[in-house]
C-alpha cells in the first residue's frame, strides 16, 4: 500500500469552493474509479488556512495511474471542474508526494 499527500493551495478566498466541490462532486466521481481517500485536512492552527491537505491510498504506482487517468479524463469529471471554475480558477497551485510506510508505521 502506498498513500499520495495531496496539497492544494488555493486562490485566496475559494477554500470553500474547494471544499464544496469535493463534497458534493469529486468523491461521487472517485467512488466511481475506485479511488480511495484516507483522509482531508485544513489548517487550523499555523500555515495557510487557504490550504487543503488530502491523503490516497493506492494499491501501487500503477493502481493510481489506471484510476487517476480514468478519473482525469471522465468526461463528467471535465464537465464539473469546468462548471465550477466558471468564476476563475479555484486552485493556485497542488503539490503530490507519493509516501511509502515505513515497517514501523501504524498505517500500513
Amino acid at each position: 500500500m502506498i498513500y499520495e499527500l495531496r496539497i492544494y493551495h488555493c486562490v485566496p478566498g475559494r477554500l470553500p469552493a474547494l471544499l464544496k466541490r469535493f463534497d458534493t462532486i469529486t468523491l461521487k466521481i472517485w467512488e466511481k474509479h475506485g479511488i480511495r481517500q484516507a483522509g482531508f485536512w485544513t489548517v487550523g492552527i499555523g500555515g495557510s488556512n487557504q490550504d487543503l491537505y488530502y491523503l490516497l491510498a493506492w494499491e501501487s504506482l500503477a493502481d493510481r495511474e489506471k484510476k487517476w487517468d480514468a478519473f482525469q479524463a471522465d468526461p463528467a469529471w471535465i464537465s464539473a471542474r469546468a462548471e465550477t471554475e466558471k468564476d476563475g480558477p479555484i486552485v493556485a497551485s497542488v503539490n503530490n508526494q507519493m509516501l511509502l510506510p515505513t515497517k514501523f508505521s501504524a498505517v500500513r
